[in-house]
């Protein structure tokens, strides 16, 4: 499957979300039923996953997981908040390069419209 086609099933899958749900919930919620979304479009997903630090050659457990990972190509990061800041965009590059990935979405659901929420970032694509 394309890069592209995964990047618009998953968000078609939180546009269904948020649909039903709205905003103003726990990233929590919105992250149990994306993950149910993503399944029910046949998609693989791998979620809460570990992302240990390499640090001088050293790989440190240190707690980072990542949201989730999609076909193994589209690494998403849920959040619920008032506004998305550049330290959640920071955040979402420091795991594609951790992870030598290339593409992430950072979706925001405390949005009145979902797509308002919706971030691409890409890494050395």
């Amino acid at each position: 499957m394309e890069i592209n086609e995964i990047t618009e099933k998953i968000i078609g899958a939180a546009i269904e979300v948020h649909r039903e749900l709205g905003p103003g919930l726990l990233e929590s919620a919105y992250e149990a039923c994306l993950y149910y979304e993503l399944e029910q479009a046949g998609l693989w997903v791998d979620k809460q996953v570990e992302l240990p630090v390499e640090y001088k050659e050293v790989f440190l457990n240190v707690g980072y997981r990542l949201d989730f990972i999609v076909e193994n190509k589209v690494i998403v990061e849920v959040k619920s908040v008032s506004a998305l800041q550049g330290i959640h965009t920071a955040q979402l590059l420091t795991y594609l390069r951790l992870t030598g990935n290339k593409l992430g979405l950072l979706i925001n659901f405390n949005e009145e419209r979902l797509i308002n929420g919706v971030k691409r970032i890409a890494n050395k694509l």
